[in-house]
């Protein structure tokens, strides 16, 4: 077995880890805004090391530009994502995403149009 490979398997098996601790921590947590927590390694680091997996195993060519592609929209995206998650979970549970306005209606969306 090449060091190439070894190190291939490696970073693949470390991917694998942390997506397995993150399904663990979601599965252990109660409540969602803790569940939100354990997704982001899933979402970030899992990617980042099978990219790395990827670019170890196939060098610079057009797959692992690819990968590489991939990975970045899927860092940049995964906390705007998170964050509108909560957000959405924290509207639904009081109403408005503010703090200090539990169950209150914006003034711009009053029902008398004032």
């Amino acid at each position: 077995m090449t060091v190439q490979r070894v190190i291939v398997d490696v970073l693949l098996a470390m991917a694998v880890f942390f997506v397995l601790a993150s399904a663990l921590g979601v599965l252990l947590m109660r409540q969602p805004y803790d569940k939100v927590h354990f997704v982001t390694p899933a979402a970030v680091v899992a990617p980042v090391l099978v990219a790395a997996a990827v670019l170890v195993q196939a060098g610079w060519k057009e797959n692992s530009a690819m990968a590489w592609l991939s990975l970045f929209f899927m860092v940049v995206s995964a906390p705007v994502l998170a964050h509108a998650t909560v957000r959405a979970m924290r509207v639904r549970e009081v109403g408005d995403w503010r703090p200090g306005r539990e169950g209150t209606v914006p003034q711009d969306e009053d029902e008398d149009g004032a």
